[in-house]
């Protein structure tokens, strides 16, 4: 699985982060800091923790300007949380990450979009 164009990872915990960058890595995905983008529609896709400073809030900015596939991370999601990922049409994956959740959804949608090409 390869992509030309980065998942931008919006992730303040650099541990989090860390493991993030290397498990994308050793399938050849690029990733990068979501800061480092200016252009989040460039993006293959969205990860925001939303342990992040103002993870949701953020997640709802990049909303606003465009239709990337994102992903939601958070620890206990309450049914307001859930509701709110669904209504910016955000994939929530539970923290913490067990067995290959997030890489399994990533995979999902780079297959969708070549399918899509």
């Amino acid at each position: 699985m390869t992509s030309d164009n980065p998942v931008l990872l919006f992730i303040d915990d650099t541990a989090l982060l860390s493991s993030i960058e290397f498990a994308l890595s050793v399938v050849g995905i690029k990733a990068a800091a979501g800061s480092d983008l200016s252009d989040p529609a460039a993006a293959v896709a969205l990860v925001v923790d939303r342990d992040c400073a103002q993870g949701l809030e953020r997640l709802a900015d990049l909303r606003r300007k465009c239709a990337t596939p994102a992903i939601l991370l958070a620890t206990n999601p309450t049914r307001a949380l859930r509701a709110s990922a669904a209504e910016l049409n955000a994939i929530l994956i539970e923290k913490p990450l067990l067995e290959d959740e997030l890489m399994r959804t990533l995979s999902l949608i780079l297959q969708s979009q070549k399918a899509a090409i």
